[in-house]
């Protein structure tokens, strides 16, 4: 989306926003994909950080993350801090991964460390464990990272295993280790395991299995209305 106009932009985040405050969604991720192998470029920051801000004037009921595809906690904590969004998701908190831009360690100390320097521990901290799009580079189990990210400082956890059994037990293996921080299941949710999820989680991210499927890749509209308060209902048990 980087040859699409401000204006474009605006427009494309609050009614996309407005589909899921519609559908009762508690919290959104206002997320940059810009591949970045450093620290997150001063063009992408300000953008994303224009949008963060616009995104909860024109939505504020719904809460609001912020998460960056570069490496870079100092980014993602100063959008939020400007824009006044409610957390942070930070993918390598603990450890060392490979990635396909190349291997990061772990950011965790930094970012307590702007955290506390900005005065706002209001933000939350959701630290991925794992990440599937990423490849660890020591041999720590998952729930041994996740007692890694729980001692920095995380206030949430997000795993994702390989698969959906992976994830669940993932989970059960982090909650029987002592992990007393809150779990999201990060990924493969859908309206049908959903349920599921949430008797071993204490929520979920979902984001494919909610789209329009007939949405063009012009289209502004990409989240469909109807798909997304069937999941909430199913959420809500």
């Amino acid at each position: 989306m980087r040859d699409k106009s401000m204006a474009w932009l605006e427009d494309y985040v609050a009614t996309n926003a407005r589909v899921f405050a519609q559908a009762g969604v508690p919290y959104i991720k206002l997320q940059d994909q810009t591949r970045e192998a450093g620290p997150m470029a001063a063009s992408s920051l300000a953008i994303t950080a224009a949008l963060a801000r616009f995104l909860r004037a024109e939505v504020p009921g719904i809460g609001l993350g912020i998460i960056v595809e570069a490496h870079d906690p100092v980014a993602s904590l100063s959008i939020a801090h400007a824009a006044g969004a409610d957390f942070v998701r930070l993918k390598v908190f603990v450890g060392a991964a490979m990635t396909a831009q190349g291997p990061r360690t772990g950011m965790g100390a930094q970012a307590l460390a702007f955290r506390n320097a900005l005065g706002r521990d209001d933000i939350a901290i959701l630290a991925d464990v794992h990440d599937r799009t990423a490849v660890p580079m020591s041999s720590e189990t998952p729930e041994f990272a996740a007692e890694w990210a729980q001692k920095t400082g995380a206030d949430g956890l997000i795993l994702t295993g390989a698969d959906w059994a992976d994830s669940l037990s993932r989970i059960r293996r982090a909650r029987e280790t002592g992990i007393k921080r809150p779990i999201l299941l990060g990924g493969s949710v859908t309206t049908a395991n959903v349920g599921e999820a949430l008797t071993a989680a204490d929520g979920v991210i979902v984001s494919t299995a909610l789209m329009r499927k007939d949405a063009a890749a012009s289209d502004v509209l990409r989240w469909d209305l109807d798909l997304c308060r069937r999941f909430m209902d199913a959420a809500r048990g």
